[in-house]
């Protein structure tokens, strides 16, 4: 399987938050197909670059799904739809207006470490949830 046949979600991997979420991205996707690039990843890094967003300020948080691109609430939002189950409860998210969205994820992009704490999903010891790390 190459990167561009798998649906990508890219978040930073030394964040408590994203690492928790990566997590459920790994339990929720029963297909197994959704890949996880760390930010500070090769991958994770080029896809950040490709997209206009600097690597080196990980506050946005993408999926890449059959080419096009979802950012911060809105990624959290199509992760959710396509996992189905418990995932469409980040579906919930669409009540609020797009700018409230935005304001919201930002507050807490800026604050992350603050608020959760550092991680690092890819210390993660589960071998089914590394083989979705790309590198």
């Amino acid at each position: 399987m190459t990167t561009s046949d798998n649906p990508i979600a890219v978040m930073d991997a030394t964040c408590a938050l994203c690492s928790w979420g990566a997590r459920m991205i790994h339990h929720l996707d029963c297909s197994g197909e959704i890949r996880i690039a760390p930010i500070q990843s090769e991958t994770g890094a080029r896809l950040m670059r490709l997209h206009g967003l600097d690597p080196r300020d990980p506050d946005t948080w993408l999926f890449i799904e059959e080419g096009t691109v979802w950012r911060d609430f809105d990624a959290l939002i199509r992760v959710g739809q396509r996992s189905g189950g418990l995932g469409y409860l980040f579906a919930g998210l669409k009540v609020l207006p797009r700018p409230v969205r935005d304001w919201f994820y930002q507050r807490i992009a800026r604050n992350r470490y603050a608020m959760f704490g550092r991680g690092d999903m890819c210390a993660l010891p589960d071998p089914a949830f590394r083989a979705r790390l790309l590198s």
